[in-house]
């Protein structure tokens, strides 16, 4: 049975379908993914999973429990790492994993060694005295993340993560975070906007607009290309456009003011594009296909936020939900 079930989910907040119709299971001990711009949808189902939200209809389960119908359940089961901060600051690293464990009634015996564990995997334990407000962006996730796995949860969630990260804070969190798995059996749901973070998932649910659109393996997703990727910008691109499909049957398509391309072999179809356009020709790259070139394929546009709920809109809504559910 997987660990996350699916089905037919709904959310809708007034007129506006944040969620539409999606089914889809995640096996116990994987990495998945939701990738998609802001506003896609990404959240809302996490709330939704995580029994912050109710659906408008439809049915999601985690560790064998109706999210809706068993919430208390589900809670037990799942550790959760939101977009924003919620540490508190005015305590010590180790007070607050501490503060955490009491709240999720782990035996008095067990929690300094729990969090003494998870302090040392996540490369804080010299640092358990210090205040959080004295903590890096980096380290505050690093120790949300560590709090998130102090009770044994059998998910943990990652809403956008490395959000307003630097490079190299996102890079060392992510060594940790995928070795979770291996050392704690934690199946990881995860959604970003970056692509190279989606690029360590075991499958990918691609999502815009509330719908998914596809969902594999990083790799099969990038099967859709079928070959190189060729981004091309000249001075004219609408007739450079027919006169590619004119000598050498190759559609391409306009996005965001270049020419792009996918053939079998790049690096000969360049020079032949040369050869053909002149001079006209402004600037030319080829790349292997990534997971965003897969989603301009599919989608026919770049990840950028979109519309959708806006925040206050949905936590407008979770609060009403908690208050007529606890």
């Amino acid at each position: 049975m997987p660990i996350i079930k699916v089905e037919n989910l709904v959310k809708r907040f007034g007129s506006i379908t944040a969620v539409n119709n999606i089914s889809f299971n995640v096996e116990e001990g994987a990495i998945f993914g939701f990738l998609g711009p802001n506003g896609a949808g990404k959240t809302t189902t996490i709330s939704i999973l995580c029994t912050l939200l109710g659906p408008t209809s439809g049915n999601a389960r985690v560790n064998g429990y109706d999210c809706e119908k068993q919430s208390s359940s589900v809670r037990k089961s799942i550790g959760i790492v939101f977009q924003d901060t919620t540490l508190d600051k005015d305590l010590t690293a180790e007070e607050n994993l501490l503060f955490h464990a009491y709240l999720y009634n782990v035996e008095k015996a067990e929690r300094r060694k729990r969090v003494d564990d998870v302090l040392k995997l996540v490369d804080l334990f010299s640092r358990k005295d210090d205040l959080v407000k004295k903590f890096s962006g980096g380290m505050k996730r690093r120790l949300e993340v560590a709090r998130g796995l102090i009770h044994r949860p059998k998910v943990l969630f990652l809403d956008e993560p490395t959000l307003g990260l630097d490079p190299q804070s996102r890079s060392n969190l992510w060594e940790f975070i995928t070795a979770l798995p291996g050392k704690y059996g934690v199946t990881i749901f995860m959604t970003t906007h970056y692509m190279d973070e989606a690029e360590v998932c075991d499958n990918i649910a691609i999502i815009d607009n509330g719908n998914i659109i596809a969902m594999n393996s990083p790799e099969e997703l990038k099967k859709v290309i079928g070959g190189d990727v060729i981004y091309l910008k000249t001075r004219d691109n609408a007739k450079a456009k027919d006169v590619i499909k004119s000598a050498l049957d190759i559609d391409a398509s306009i996005r965001d003011g270049e020419l792009f391309i996918s053939t079998v072999k790049g690096d000969t179809c360049i020079p032949e594009l040369i050869r053909m356009l002149g001079d006209s020709v402004l600037s030319v790259r080829l790349q292997r296909p990534t997971l965003n070139d897969v989603f301009l394929k599919l989608t026919g546009k770049a990840i950028r936020d979109e519309e959708g709920p806006d925040t206050d809109t949905i936590k407008a809504e979770v609060r009403a939900y908690r208050r007529r559910h606890d």
